[in-house]
This record gives C-alpha cells, sequence and structure tokens, in this order.
C-alpha cells in the first residue's frame, strides 16, 4: 500500500515539475502561429493602463469620481481582437446607453407630476413594459444578429437609472457621470483597435476563404495519392491533428459560424483601403459551396479506412485516370484561391475543358474493365453448372438404355444392373444434396469478388462528385469577382499559377481569439 502511494506521488511530483515548461512551450507556440495575438494583448494591456489613470491621477478622479470603474469596464468588455468586433460592440454600447439615459429622463420628467405612490407604480409600469418589449425586439433576427448586445446595455441602463431615481436625488449627475466614462473607454478601444496596428475582420475573412480552398486542393490530392500508393499506410496509428487530409476539410467544415462572425464585423469596418468594400456576405455563400464540396472529401478519406478493400491490382488499372482527375480538380481549387487572393478573375484557360478530358479518360477506363463491375464470374459459374447438369443427363440416360437392351437376354445380368442401378441412385442422391453445396459456394466466391470491386466503385463515383460539386464553388466565387469588381486575368499578373504550393490551412489562426460568434 505504501509502495502504491509512493509511486503515486512520485509520478504527482514528476508532472508538476514538467508543468512550468510545458505552459511556457504552450505559450510560445501561440504566439508563434499568429504574432498577432501577442500585439492584441499588449494593445489590451495599455488600453487598461490608460484608462486606470481615471483613479490614478487625482484632477481625472476629481473630474469624474467612482464612475471612473465604469471606464475600465468598458474596456474590458468592447476591446476586441478586430477592429469591426470592436466597432460593433463599442457602437452598440453608445448607442444602448444613449437611447436608455434619454427614456429614464423622460420617464423620470412624468413620474414627478404622480406623487409618491404613483410614481413607484409608474416606474414599476415602466420598467415591465420596456424590458419586455426590449427583450421581445432580441427575438427578431435583424436585431439579433445587429444589436443584440446594444439592446442589452439598453436594458442594464435604463433600469439603473430609472430605478434608482426613485431613492437618488441627484441621478442626472450619475447618468452624466457614467456617459462620460463610458464615451472615455469606448474612445481608448476604438484609438487602440483602429490606429495602433489594427487587425480587420474583413481581411481575416478574405484570407481564411483562400486558405480554405488551398487546404481542399490538398486534401484531394493526398486522398487519391494515399489511395492508389503501393505503400501500406496504418491510418489507426496516423493521429488527426497530424492528417492532411483531415485538417484541410475539418477547417471547413468548423468555419460557418466564424465566417458569418467576420462578415458582419467587417461590414462595420471603415474603408481603409481600396479592397475594404466587398461583399462580405457573399464570401459567407462561398464557404457554404465549400462545405458542400468538402462532404465528398470527407467520404472520400473514409474510403482509405474501410474494412473491404479492392486489391491493389485493380486500383491499378485505374491509377491513371482518378490522379490525373484529382489533379485537374485540386487545380482547379488552387486557381480559384489564387483569384481571390490577386482580386482577379480566374484563368480561363485552366477552367476550360481539362476536368472534361480527365472524366472522359476516366470513362473510358471504367468501360475497359466491365468484368470487375458486372459480375461475370458469377455468370460464368451458373453456366458451368448448367453444362454439367446436361452432360450428366445425357450420359444417365445412355447408360440405362445400354443396360435395359442387356438385361432382356440375360437374367444373370438383371441381377448385377439392379446393384448397379441402386448405386447409381444413391450417387444421384448425393449429387442433388451436393449440388445446392457447390452452387452455393460458388456464389459466395463471386460476391467475394465482387464487394472487393465495389469499395473502389465507391471511391471514383465521389470523385466524379467532387467535379459536380465544384460547379456550383465555381459560380460562387465567378459572382464574388463580379459583385467585388475584381481585374480581369491577365498572364502577366500570374505566371506560375500551376506550381502555387497548397501549405497548411491555417483558418483558425486568430479566429479563435474572437470571444464568441455573436455579438453577446
Amino acid at each position: 500500500m505504501m509502495e502504491t502511494w509512493r509511486k503515486k506521488g512520485g509520478s504527482a511530483w514528476e508532472r508538476t515539475k514538467r508543468a512550468p515548461g510545458l505552459a511556457c512551450r504552450k505559450m510560445w507556440q501561440v504566439g508563434k502561429d499568429d504574432p498577432r495575438r501577442a500585439i492584441h494583448a499588449v494593445k489590451v494591456g495599455l488600453a487598461l493602463t490608460l484608462v486606470s489613470m481615471l483613479y490614478l491621477l487625482e484632477p481625472l478622479f476629481e473630474g469624474i469620481g467612482q464612475n471612473a470603474i465604469w471606464a475600465v469596464m468598458t474596456v474590458v468588455v468592447v476591446l476586441e481582437f478586430t477592429a469591426g468586433a470592436t466597432l460593433c460592440k463599442g457602437l452598440n454600447r453608445g448607442l444602448g446607453t444613449i437611447m436608455a439615459g434619454s427614456l429614464a429622463f423622460l420617464i423620470e420628467f412624468v413620474a414627478e407630476e404622480t406623487g409618491q405612490v404613483g410614481r413607484a407604480i409608474f416606474i414599476g409600469c415602466a420598467v415591465f413594459v420596456i424590458g419586455a418589449a426590449a427583450t421581445y425586439l432580441r427575438f427578431l433576427p435583424y436585431v439579433k444578429k445587429n444589436y443584440d448586445y446594444g439592446v442589452v446595455i439598453f436594458l442594464l441602463t435604463f433600469n439603473l437609472i430609472t430605478v434608482s431615481s426613485f431613492r437618488v436625488s441627484n441621478v442626472m449627475k450619475i447618468a452624466h457621470e457614467r456617459l462620460i466614462t463610458i464615451a472615455i473607454g469606448c474612445g481608448i478601444c476604438l484609438f487602440m483597435s483602429l490606429l495602433v496596428f489594427p487587425i480587420w475582420s474583413g481581411q481575416d475573412l478574405h484570407n481564411s476563404t483562400v486558405n480554405k480552398l488551398q487546404g481542399l486542393a490538398k486534401s484531394i490530392e493526398v486522398c487519391v495519392d494515399e489511395y492508389f500508393s503501393d505503400e501500406e499506410s496504418d491510418e489507426e496509428d496516423k493521429s488527426c491533428d497530424e492528417d492532411p487530409i483531415y485538417k484541410g476539410y475539418k477547417a471547413v467544415l468548423d468555419s460557418k459560424s466564424i465566417d458569418e462572425a467576420l462578415a458582419l464585423y467587417a461590414s462595420w469596418e471603415p474603408r481603409h483601403s481600396r479592397h475594404c468594400r466587398y461583399p462580405w456576405q457573399q464570401y459567407v455563400k462561398v464557404g457554404a459551396a465549400l462545405r458542400r464540396f468538402s462532404y465528398t472529401v470527407v467520404a472520400l478519406h473514409g474510403c482509405l479506412q474501410t474494412e473491404i478493400q479492392t486489391p491493389k491490382s485493380c486500383r491499378a488499372l485505374f491509377k491513371g485516370p482518378c490522379i490525373r482527375l484529382a489533379s485537374e480538380v485540386s487545380g482547379v481549387l488552387m486557381e480559384l484561391a489564387t483569384s481571390i487572393r490577386n482580386r482577379r478573375h480566374c484563368s480561363p484557360e485552366l477552367l476550360a475543358d481539362h476536368l472534361h478530358d480527365a472524366l472522359q479518360d476516366l470513362n473510358k477506363a471504367v468501360r475497359s474493365q466491365p468484368r470487375l463491375f458486372l459480375g461475370s464470374n458469377c455468370s460464368q459459374a451458373s453456366n458451368m453448372l448448367a453444362v454439367a447438369a446436361a452432360q450428366a443427363r445425357q450420359e444417365k440416360e445412355r447408360e440405362a438404355a445400354a443396360t435395359l437392351s442387356s438385361a432382356k437376354t440375360d437374367t444373370s445380368t438383371l441381377r448385377e444392373w439392379k446393384k448397379t442401378r441402386s448405386k447409381k441412385e444413391l450417387s444421384a442422391a448425393e449429387r442433388k444434396v451436393l449440388r445446392p453445396q457447390l452452387s452455393k459456394i460458388a456464389m459466395l466466391t463471386c460476391s467475394l469478388e465482387f464487394c472487393e470491386a465495389l469499395p473502389f466503385a465507391a471511391f471514383a463515383s465521389l470523385l466524379v462528385e467532387t467535379v459536380a460539386r465544384l460547379d456550383s464553388v465555381m459560380e460562387e466565387v465567378e459572382e464574388l469577382g463580379r459583385v467585388a469588381g475584381f481585374k480581369e486575368y491577365k498572364r502577366d499578373d500570374d505566371d506560375d499559377v500551376v506550381t502555387v504550393k497548397c501549405e497548411t490551412p491555417r483558418v483558425d489562426v486568430c479566429l479563435n481569439n474572437l470571444p464568441s460568434h455573436g455579438l453577446d
């Protein structure tokens, strides 16, 4: 017992000693993945230092008083990772505060004429009506999407001012000081977000769309290469974090809420360059098309992990056409990513007839091997059984005729004929019992061979499905280029379109810092 506790204590002490090093390496890796995270942390610290001067400096404290804490709370809540998110929250907070203060003063002005009891009843009814109405407005889709945080601040400020005015005589002064401190906090946040190393939501959305296209291109290419690879790959030992196929489509499937949040924040951002007035909702549509496309990539990846696999000798018959088709699909995705990154239309040469030619090659390869998919072995086995049965019947008739003719002239041979006949009837009965078993074995062998061909048929059909779904992706990207006014394609703009290398997609880089995918 003591030995067990000693071992547990030793292992716990070892983990405790390793914890600081692991924490430091993890923190370093987070900053190494995206240095903007460290910049944002410094900006938040600097903003909190500036707003704390309202307390630390005596002249500022005497002018504002205890309500300076509202400025600190505003900086903590409003200052976000991107400029668009900060603007969205800051303007919502300011608008909600102003509207709540104005309505609270109006209600206070009316309540003063009703007496003490009537004033309490009037304030209670106003709180009920305004609270219920504002809460109901939060369920409207447009308000929920754009002004949910502002409605929450409106409710909080309205109740604080209205209820406190019943017991406090100088409520006007309190509201004025809170409004000033909130304005100071929002001003510091906007200054830090817009002027000190700004991080734009629109640029993050633009780059994430490019990375998703490149990630899917790499996933398809690696998936097909592994399927036709001669080396045995152990899929169970390979972790998801190290699998480029998994990382490529996972970044796309997990991007819905991030894309919607970035598109919303980008719509709040001011014009800071000639490329910032894009139809950000069109980027969301491109992301939706990519998610529909990525479902086929998930299914292709599943073909690598099925229990029943087509023999490599059969796969080799279709290796060239499948790899060519995957390369064409990957090349189109890379061209779409390049066109979005360079803000130009797609190359008509790369998107012309290459996919159609690759599909025709795969179709010809499949047609050249019909026995693999039509189950010809099964039909051959049944034909062989039928021919054997016919030959057995003919032999039986010949033997019966010969023995009957000899039995008429010789009685001694009659007894031998009866014995032979009984033996032949017994063997015929055995054949009747054995024939269904042989037929079942032949059918089982046929079905096993046919089932080995089915996985490749599924893989080939999914590969063709990627081409069909790629069309919707191309349409959305072309619509994005048309609405955003992308420049026309020129050969001089991008001479190395085909040789662009895919990098591991990092859609979640810099985006995980968003506190939420909504406004609250």
